[in-house]
């Protein structure tokens, strides 16, 4: 890390300051090399307080002082804020954008100028450290910016690096995924109340289950074909259940979401260019 860099964050909303926290607690940067600004005046005093970093006058202030600018902001926001900070960015800054559905090139039109720019779909996850982020560099971004952004989202999860061609697929899968899961733990819970178990001894086994389950995928890196069929056995309680749920076209469903969602994000990317 440069000498008397400082970090950038314009907008410190749960995003944001997943970012922030997660990077101080990595150790991966000292909290008065962080300069942040957010438009919600008691927000930003208590990220301030709260992790000791510096506090930007304003978006202009920040964009001149720091260098990568990381925009936390929400999508119908990034235009107004680019266009505020316009005239402070050029290739010699490295921009970091994670305003889901926006493109690369939505940015530079709203900047009027091409930048060197880096797009990030996080997922929810980011605010316990267990985040999937998948990085997509735009035409201006190098090797180095590329690993500094890597660098960054690995405190606070996995990340992985694609073409932004696939970033709808990525907010279908991994940005949506967690919402999926959701619903699938809050069915299990519901079918262990409908059986007589406590709401309160359903939910610790259905939310440990499924912990321990993606754990033990984790941690043996085996194909989940295999795992499963480990659990099963021939005419077994799993078997039965594995039939009900294949019969109900849970699999099929999942992909379905997924595609649905993908398309979703299409749509709304489709927007920017109009």
């Amino acid at each position: 890390m440069e000498k008397g860099r400082l970090f950038g964050f314009i907008g410190t909303g749960n995003m944001g300051e997943a970012l922030i926290s997660g990077m101080i607690k990595a150790k991966f940067i000292n909290p008065d090399r962080i300069m942040a600004f957010d438009i919600d005046e008691k927000r930003i005093n208590s990220i301030i307080k709260n992790y000791k970093i510096r506090k930007a006058k304003d978006n202009l202030q920040l964009s001149y002082l720091c260098n990568p600018i990381i925009l936390c902001v929400k999508p119908q926001s990034l235009k107004e804020v680019i266009e505020e900070i316009s005239k402070n960015l050029d290739d010699s800054k490295l921009i970091v954008s994670i305003a889901a559905g926006v493109p690369l090139f939505a940015i530079e039109a709203y900047a009027r100028k091409q930048l060197r720019m880096v797009r990030v779909m996080p997922n929810i996850a980011v605010t316990v450290g267990q985040g999937a982020s998948a990085i997509s560099p735009g035409g201006l971004a190098n090797e180095e910016d590329i690993k500094l952004v890597k660098s960054i989202f690995d405190c606070v999860g996995k990340t992985i690096t694609v073409d932004e061609s696939l970033m709808d697929a990525v907010t279908g899968l991994s940005g949506s995924g967690p919402a999926y899961i959701f619903l699938v733990i809050e069915a299990l819970i519901e079918a262990g109340v409908l059986l007589g178990i406590s709401r309160r001894e359903s939910s610790i086994l259905a939310t440990q289950t499924v912990l321990g389950s993606v754990r033990l995928l984790m941690e043996t890196g085996e194909h989940p074909t295999i795992l499963r069929e480990k659990v099963t056995s021939p005419g077994g309680t799993t078997a039965v259940g594995l039939f009900k749920l294949e019969e109900g076209g849970l699999r099929k469903t999942i992909i379905e979401a997924v595609i649905g969602a993908t398309q979703r994000a299409k749509e709304l990317g489709e927007r920017m260019k109009q």
